[in-house]
């Protein structure tokens, strides 16, 4: 009983720890985290996404704003196995982030940046999704500068190849 009361503790205080830090700025370059820029074609009016994350995630939340702040229209579906959503798109553990996305015919997998997002819709390509594995620091959702080249994969029929470099 002792372990549980422990457990529910240290997830909460987690939580609100995480959700103070990712309200701050990055001391380093002055950039609210918080904040995804708006493009200028406004590319995800009338889109619509489904957010699936667990329901500890802070940072899955940080990154279904960044979406909302593109005109997307976001729903947010808590779920305690992620697994079955990451089998149900075929994405390998080496290829998972801490959460995924539905949107139109595609997957999104991760703090993918918003550059890929614009890119995946506005092209259309014949794919399965893209991601970004693990969670790097500055992508949207996560604090922290920008430490290295993002490269956002695509997959087709669980082939997996760079779809771009940010």
């Amino acid at each position: 009983m002792n372990n549980k009361i422990l457990l529910t503790t240290v997830i909460l205080i987690a939580i609100i720890v995480g959700g103070f830090y990712f309200s701050k700025k990055d001391k380093s370059t002055g950039i609210d985290n918080t904040k995804e820029v708006v493009s200028n074609n406004g590319f995800g009016v009338g889109q619509k996404a489904i957010v699936y994350k667990s329901p500890t995630c802070g940072c899955c939340v940080g990154y279904a704003a960044a979406l909302r702040k593109q005109g997307v229209s976001v729903e947010v579906v808590e779920t305690d196995d992620m697994s079955l959503i990451k089998d149900k798109y075929g994405i390998p553990a080496n290829k998972q982030s801490c959460h995924t996305i539905a949107m139109g015919n595609y997957f999104i997998e991760g703090h993918v940046p918003m550059e890929a997002a614009e890119k995946l819709l506005k092209e259309n390509p014949d794919i399965d999704g893209i991601g970004l594995p693990r969670m790097p620091s500055g992508t949207p959702g996560m604090p922290g500068p920008k430490r290295a080249p993002y490269e956002v994969y695509q997959m087709k029929n669980g082939e997996f190849s760079s779809f771009v470099i940010i």
